[in-house]
């Protein structure tokens, strides 16, 4: 094994983030086997990596995810969920998962729908009788929603890696997000059942047709964003641009949530997330350099080309891999490692690129939702004051629906592919 490799195994096990574990090992490996006259090309990589028009999109969508939050955008999707779903078996836990759904077009961050979500719901929740740690379960088995159902900053990065079309790979995660949905409604209507949740009270017509007044401008976001992309209006950073712009428009003169003078702490906070999530994919992307000079990705492809030939045992044996690795790893430093190591086992194997960027995408989304070292977790044991261990007991039926969608979107490929064709999007 390379010396880089062993240095980044051996960093990211005792902690160092995941930035300086990729950054050390090729530094460490050039300087063992005098190549220092070399480091120079390992930071030019670095930058080249993220010298990317697309990437631009990356700030552009987390800016546009904090104001939407700070604008109360995400009270009145809250309330327009609760008019339309508030009265099935387990009442506010469906418009928990509706209002995940309907978030997900708006932010694309699995942990900023639990915070978001939770801050509102879980309270609410809890005084309608439900117990605490099944309102954080259930938030937390929504929100991984949020990174499958497009605008999605880890499909942003899968396009990049990959060199894939964005707006494929947006309208490929339209279905199988909305089908995870659907499943986590089913299950929640069974456990509903059995523990007999209370239901809310059926709204009113003229309920329905007040919150859907109140919440029209706020879900006009999701259309504005993927309207445009899909249907090659903009590109992904244009339809970030009007987002973000859109989302100003709307908190600070319409819903008047935003003050002027709390923008500098707005624009900080995106500033700086952005600034973490462009560094790794600098890092990833000269690592990712380093990989393909030393042939680890075509070494990686005969050894399992040599295992096997079958696309679906292929695709098995990913599946239980990235789901392994999305519960140590968070999902866009993943993608940006496994990418180009496994991009041309892909390739060999004669799988579609697209379909297979859902079925990463959501194996390691779920991953964040998994101990030991889920974030989704973390923050929804922040939001309820509760242990993980807790949240997670509540946990186990969703894992179930989570486990079944994955398999139900590795073995259907239409579910994935069905839109970017009807769209004639290049798949």
């Amino acid at each position: 094994m390379p010396i880089y490799l062993i240095v980044v195994v051996i960093s990211s096990l005792i902690g160092v983030p995941i930035v300086f574990s990729l950054s050390f090992g090729p530094f460490v490996d050039f300087l063992v086997n005098g190549k220092a006259l070399m480091l120079g090309t390992l930071v030019q990589r670095s930058f080249a990596g993220i010298h990317k028009f697309v990437l631009l999109s990356v700030p552009l969508f987390i800016l546009a995810g904090k104001l939407m939050n700070r604008g109360g955008i995400t009270l009145r999707i809250v309330k327009f969920a609760r008019a339309m779903v508030g009265h099935f078996y387990g009442g506010l836990a469906q418009v928990n998962i509706l209002a995940s759904i309907l978030f997900a077009g708006l932010s694309g961050s699995a942990v900023a729908d639990t915070s978001a979500l939770g801050s509102i719901l879980i309270p609410a929740m809890e005084e309608d009788g439900y117990p605490k740690d099944f309102s954080g379960a259930v938030t937390a088995a929504s929100s991984i929603i949020g990174p499958i159902i497009p605008p999605s900053i880890i499909m942003i990065v899968y396009s990049f890696i990959m060199e894939v079309s964005t707006g494929a790979l947006f309208a490929a995660g339209i279905i199988p997000g909305i089908t995870m949905g659907i499943g986590l409604m089913i299950m929640t209507t069974v456990i509903s059942r059995r523990r007999n949740f209370p239901r809310n009270k059926k709204s009113t017509l003229h309920e329905k047709i007040i919150a859907g007044k109140k919440g029209f401008l706020p879900m006009l976001t999701p259309l504005i964003i993927l309207g445009g992309i899909l249907f090659s209006i903009v590109s992904p950073t244009e339809a970030a641009v009007l987002a973000v712009a859109y989302s100003l428009f709307l908190g600070i003169f319409i819903l008047k949530h935003i003050k002027i003078f709390e923008l500098s702490e707005i624009f900080c906070d995106a500033a700086l997330e952005s600034a973490v999530i462009l560094l790794v994919i600098g890092s990833a992307a000269m690592f990712g350099w380093v990989l393909t000079v030393t042939r680890v990705p075509h070494n990686l492809a005969t050894m399992i080309l040599d295992v096997t030939e079958n696309r679906y045992v292929f695709l098995i044996i990913m599946n239980i891999f990235l789901f392994i690795i999305g519960m140590f790893l968070d999902a866009g430093p993943a993608i940006l490692i496994l990418g180009p190591i496994l991009g041309p086992t892909l390739i060999e194997m004669g799988i579609n690129p697209t379909h297979f960027a859902v079925v990463m995408c959501v194996n390691l989304t779920v991953g964040l939702a998994t101990p030991p070292f889920g974030l989704v977790l973390f923050a929804a044991s922040t939001v309820t004051k509760l242990s993980i261990g807790k949240i997670v007991r509540q946990m186990v039926p969703y894992w179930v629906v989570h486990v079944l969608v994955i398999l139900i979107i590795t073995f259907i490929p239409e579910l994935s592919l069905f839109l970017p064709r009807l769209l004639g999007l290049p798949v």
